[in-house]
């Protein structure tokens, strides 16, 4: 699994209209105006009265916008202990904010969608679920672990993609024929964004990793480990097999692909780790590294100089990404529509 400890890969989920349900979430700090001080806006009245609001009828509840923003909250008590208490609650409150107008956003594109008609099939569901995993570059199995060992259960995943499919299909019947590419306007971004189509210098190296033992001594468990990896420098010198002994006994996530990082740029990972990797050739092996991981030995297996993207390379992908810019666009504005049509009622303060 492509997890690794230096941070080369990161295991995400794709979320589809997260960005225009969500109405563009803000991080930047946030700034408390006189307005903040004297007269709370509709959302944050109803939210800080525990009160419900209601979308063409239907409520809204705060414990529902709680539990959307829970992570959001565990992640800034872990980042924020230094900040004073008023701006943690302008956090806070900004991420009430954002997540109702989510939640009314999804609430009128559900009604929208059971006025259609549209259903997901359990087969639809575990195909794009099966999907997500293989793109992971992980088994079916491995990706149902990961995301329990993040307290998301098959059937929340389950349940999460067949909304996010409902809504994509939905939106497709909105928007045909209205957001076609042309391949002229490819080329018009290509030649427009240069910069965009280089590729900079890149190495693919493959690493063992020997971590430092935890619950003991840290001189002890710094020894060890280099007593460990010199050892299986030694074998690979003798002439064991690297990938084999990577498998064995690396503690990175990439061991059961034989240590095998893929392609990465400059910038992409540990300075130390960087350094080397680039100054290796192909084939050759590093001496024993040492970063704030533990100890490694790297192996460099390719390496390609930096180069241009023609426009025949990029047409497809361009297409791609300017065809789902138009789909963002567009479902933002069918949003919008929507929410300025929809009565929404936000209780009076008392």
């Amino acid at each position: 699994m492509r997890i690794c400890i230096i941070g080369l890969r990161m295991l995400t989920c794709a979320a589809m209209f997260l960005a225009v349900l969500s109405g563009g979430c803000r991080s930047e700090k946030p700034e408390e105006s006189e307005a903040d001080k004297s007269e709370p806006n509709a959302i944050a009245a109803s939210l800080t009265d525990s009160m419900a609001v209601t979308v063409n009828g239907v409520e809204i509840t705060r414990s529902k916008v709680e539990q959307l923003i829970k992570p959001q909250l565990d992640s800034l008590a872990g980042k924020t202990r230094q900040l004073p208490a008023h701006v943690i609650e302008q956090y806070t409150q900004q991420f009430r904010e954002q997540a109702l107008e989510r939640l009314i956003r999804e609430e009128l594109l559900d009604a929208k969608i059971r006025q259609a008609n549209i259903t997901i099939t359990d087969a639809e569901v575990m195909s794009q679920v099966e999907e997500i995993a293989s793109v992971q570059g992980v088994s079916l199995e491995d990706f149902i672990k990961t995301m329990a060992q993040h307290n998301h259960s098959l059937e929340q995943i389950k349940e999460d993609m067949r909304e996010r499919l409902a809504r994509n299909r939905f939106m497709e019947t909105q928007w045909a024929g209205k957001i076609d590419v042309t391949a002229d306007d490819a080329k018009k971004y290509h030649d427009e964004k240069p910069e965009q189509f280089k590729i900079p210098e890149q190495v693919r190296v493959s690493h063992i990793l020997i971590g430092l033992e935890q619950g003991v001594d840290p001189n002890e468990a710094k020894a060890r480990a280099r007593t460990r990896i010199e050892g299986l420098l030694k074998q690979i010198k003798d002439g064991a097999d690297f990938a084999e002994l990577a498998k064995a006994n690396s503690a990175c996530p990439s061991a059961p692909k034989g240590g095998d990082l893929d392609f990465f740029p400059r910038g992409k990972t540990t300075p130390a780790f960087e350094k080397v990797a680039f100054e290796l050739q192909v084939g050759q092996i590093s001496d024993v590294l040492e970063t704030e991981y533990g100890f490694h030995i790297i192996k460099a297996t390719d390496h390609e100089n930096p180069s241009d993207i023609t426009f025949e390379q990029a047409r497809e992908k361009i297409i791609e990404q300017l065809t789902a810019e138009r789909q963002s666009e567009f479902a933002n504005e069918y949003l919008k529509k929507l929410m300025a049509e929809a009565k929404i009622v936000y209780p009076t303060r008392i």
